[in-house]
Parts: C-alpha cells; sequence; structure tokens
C-alpha cells in the first residue's frame, strides 16, 4: 500500500498519464493505477510533489460526480 502525500517521484514502476486535451505546458492532473488497485493522481507542474491516493470506489464516484456536471460552478473560463 502507498500512503497518501506520499512524494510522487518515488511510485516506482507506474506509468504516469495525463488527458489527451493537455495543453502541453503542464497545467494537468496526472493519474497512475498502482499494484492493488489504488489510484495515485499528482500536479503535472510538480512531478516529485505530493501524490494523493485514493481508492478505485472515490475515483468512480468523482468520475461520475464530474460527468454529471456536479463540478462545472468550479470551472473558470
Amino acid at each position: 500500500m502507498i500512503a497518501n502525500g506520499v512524494q510522487a517521484d518515488t511510485i516506482s514502476g507506474v506509468k504516469w498519464v495525463k488527458a489527451a486535451a493537455s495543453n502541453g505546458v503542464g497545467q494537468c492532473v496526472e493519474v497512475a493505477a498502482l499494484p492493488g488497485g489504488d489510484v495515485a493522481m499528482r500536479n503535472s507542474r510538480h512531478k516529485d510533489g505530493p501524490a494523493l491516493v485514493f481508492t478505485p470506489d472515490e475515483v468512480r464516484t468523482f468520475i461520475h460526480g464530474a460527468k454529471s456536471g456536479e463540478f462545472d460552478h468550479m470551472y473558470i473560463r
């Protein structure tokens, strides 16, 4: 198990992925599937910064909320 808040650059053997819609200037969230099923997320501007670790259920719940528009009010245009 990888602890929440661990330095992202210490997580080895994972592939960090960001959205294809990324603008290429490091303003993205990157995710990595962890052994055991958890998901790590980091700020692409701070690859060596902390990673937040979520369970599969937490990620599914967040994605469902995002797809249904629950966070649209937070989007800055």
